[in-house]
């Protein structure tokens, strides 16, 4: 690599589905050089939709790297799919970059992903621009779009450019301060845009006022990196992917304006030192020790397993030794990859703000840290929280046999995906495979079969309820087993108390005067553990419990763990019985986009399915926006019902918002249900 640091540009392109990111990319591309020709996502040719369920199902799947060099600046970007089933590449791939480009469709207008990755990248202390894509397809309105936009997210939200000669062209309004455009004021964009990045260096602010000088390009761009990260502006890019208009400026402003790695802002890590924890920002330094962090995971048909990590400090080459988290054990680099689709040609070095990939290294997982120190072993990444998987299906390999084989697949889904999850439930023997919609599910089975020939058998699972208790109470279990030999005894007495919902459980000790002698205590949290795994009146997790050893008797021949593990499980039982145990469900925030003429018949279905309607807002389009809680048991087979109320046009998001108690009659139901699967 020729570049530095300082000549690298990071952004990720996010944006909801059909917004066109993944054409865009082929058209910067193109028009940097690095293509003859722009590929077509209906043609399956495109760089970054380069996997064969990407090419079928014509979208983005996956996030993609791609990489071009212009003007002297090297450019790393990364597709990112759009449609809600798959959001968790987008939200992994943020911490590689430093500036996050939302893509807006212009016929659509702002769509559930645009808002949720605004507020990601907001969130993050991220720099943001908005693209308008396809401004020169039919019945747009980019007025009424801009509008909606600084509505949204803001008057900072302002024009880089603007659309001209009937949206064939786009001016510059930043460094040019008149011309012609098709709607607003070039010259009043410009002052807009001025006075914005002004604001944010008081001294460039007063000669602008005081003296009403012109102030120069070189004088504008430490004020505007500042006020990109300072979210006090967030520039609005006009472009047509499939026409070209707009690509060479947007990637003018890619180059001129948009912040290198040194100067955007800083990805903390946070570094353990005994119990304190403390915010660590790496220094975008060559010269320093390394820290990089693994932000993506990629099964390689041909390569293996490839970690692509970002570099925030140091250099790496093809020599360099780097531990892995607080691994005591290093791996070397030996073979160093830059990704451009499915292509990983090797490079020499890597250099603070690059991207870049190692392969065949098994114990590299998403998010881990990369270092080749061993002062640096306790520091990790901010945690990245994503979606919470809620939709499941049991599965089990189709073909007896085939059992480690489909242990050894979902464990290489699970590294790609952040938003898959696997719960294997010991009470109904069932492997449960999660993600965040049934289309997300529809898609790693057909992974499954096409990339790893795997067949496997699916069915609903049970719904993942949990229980808890809804007053104190007290238990006690006296163990006592003579068998000819040497005896068990154990005696415990224990209160328990309901926690604030989500607090876990704990376990505390009161005993005194040597009852229970400490040694056995961890015996006792043992047994209680144990029922709380294995439920209480329905079978399922017990949660929200402080359980507190008050007394107990042990006998200085008989007294063993076993004999205290079963105690203390037989006086929890004997306390949660007496204390009203409480089925728990959860609660799932459902976000419908619809026509507005079909929210009569979406809230009254909601209202069937137990629902509670949160609110309903206008959006663009004449699409309306529904926000309701909704118990997940009550939500099967919702996919399908919106699309016949809808007529297919009606879309959704969900996502976990907390647990409630079920109502009294399905409580018994379960119970009854429970009771009857013991005694079979």
């Amino acid at each position: 690599m020729s570049h530095t640091t300082e000549s690298i540009r990071n952004i990720v392109l996010a944006g909801h589905g059909a917004a066109g990111k993944t054409t865009l990319v082929e058209s910067i591309l193109y028009h940097a050089g690095k293509l003859p020709a722009p590929g077509a996502v209906e043609k399956g040719n495109t760089v970054c939709d380069f996997d064969p369920q990407e090419k079928a199902h014509q979208h983005s799947l996956d996030a993609a790297l791609a990489n071009l060099d212009y003007n002297g600046i090297h450019i790393n970007l990364i597709d990112t799919p759009g449609f809600p089933d798959f959001i968790g590449q987008a939200i992994a791939a943020l911490p590689a970059v430093e500036t996050v480009a939302v893509v807006i469709n212009a016929q659509t207008g702002i769509e559930a992903i645009t808002q949720r990755m605004m507020d990601r990248a907001a969130e993050r202390g991220q720099c943001r621009m908005i693209i308008v894509n396809k401004i020169d397809a039919e019945n747009v309105n980019l007025p009424a779009l801009l509008n909606q936009i600084q509505d949204t997210f803001g008057k900072e939200c302002l024009p880089i450019n603007l659309p001209a000669n009937n949206n064939t062209r786009v001016v510059d309004c930043f460094f040019n301060p008149a011309g012609e455009s098709d709607f607003s004021s070039v010259a009043a964009t410009h002052s807009a845009l001025i006075d914005q990045v002004v604001e944010v260096d008081e001294e460039l602010m007063a000669l602008y006022l005081e003296q009403g000088e012109d102030l120069q390009p070189e004088q504008l761009h430490a004020p505007f990196e500042k006020a990109l990260r300072e979210g006090h502006l967030i520039p609005i890019c006009f472009v047509s992917a499939r026409s070209g208009v707009g690509i060479k400026e947007l990637l003018d402003i890619f180059v001129r304006l948009l912040p290198n790695p040194i100067e955007g802002n800083p990805e903390p890590f946070l570094k353990s030192t005994g119990a304190t924890t403390e915010r660590l920002y790496a220094i975008p330094d060559p010269l320093q020790h390394v820290v990089a962090h693994v932000f993506k995971v990629l099964i390689d048909p041909f390569i293996g397993k490839l970690g692509i990590f970002r570099i925030h400090q140091g250099t790496i080459t093809k020599d360099s030794s780097l531990f892995i988290g607080d691994g005591r054990k290093p791996f070397k680099v030996s073979h160093l990859f830059q990704i451009h689709g499915k292509e990983h040609p090797e490079v020499a070095v890597g250099v603070p703000g690059d991207l870049c990939a190692v392969a065949k290294v098994d114990e590299i997982h998403h998010n881990m840290v990369l270092h080749d120190s061993h002062d640096e072993d306790q520091i990790h990444l901010r945690p990245l929280i994503f979606p919470t998987p809620l939709f499941g299906l049991a599965i089990r390999a189709a073909t007896r046999g085939d059992e480690q084989k489909l242990s050894d697949t979902l464990h290489k889904l699970l590294e790609e995906d952040p938003c898959l999850a696997l719960e294997h439930n010991t009470h109904t023997k069932e492997t449960v495979l999660r993600g965040l919609s049934d289309l997300h599910l529809r898609i790693t089975l057909e992974k499954m079969q096409q990339r790893y020939n795997l067949q496997v058998e699916t069915k609903p699972p049970k719904i993942a309820y949990k229980e808890t208790i809804g007053q104190p109470a007290e238990g006690h279990h006296r163990h006592k087993k003579q068998t000819g030999g040497a005896g068990q005894f154990g005696e415990v007495y224990l209160r328990i108390e309901p926690l604030p919902r989500d607090a876990g459980f704990e376990f505390v000790s009161e005993v005194v005067g040597g009852t229970i002698p400490t040694s056995f205590l961890p015996a006792v949290e043992k047994g209680i553990r144990e029922a709380l795994h294995e439920g209480i009146i329905a079978g399922y997790p017990v949660q929200d419990v402080r359980a507190i050893a008050t007394d107990g008797k042990y006998h200085p021949v008989d007294s063993k763990e076993i004999a205290f593990i079963t105690a203390g499980r037989e006086a929890f039982l004997d306390a949660v019985s007496k204390a009203k145990p409480i089925v728990l469900e959860p609660i799932i925030n459902l976000e419908v986009r619809a026509p507005a003429d079909c929210v009569g018949a979406i809230t009254g279905d909601l209202s069937s399915r137990r629902g509670r309607i949160v609110g309903t807002d206008a959006g663009s389009q004449g699409m309306s926006i529904i926000s309701a809680q909704v118990p997940q048991a009550e939500l099967e087979g919702y996919e399908s019902q919106l699309k016949s109320m809808t007529g297919g046009l009606g879309s959704y998001n969900i996502e976990l918002s907390h647990y409630d108690p079920v109502p009294s009659d399905i409580q018994q139901k379960l119970h009854t249900a429970y009771k009857k699967q013991l005694e079979s």
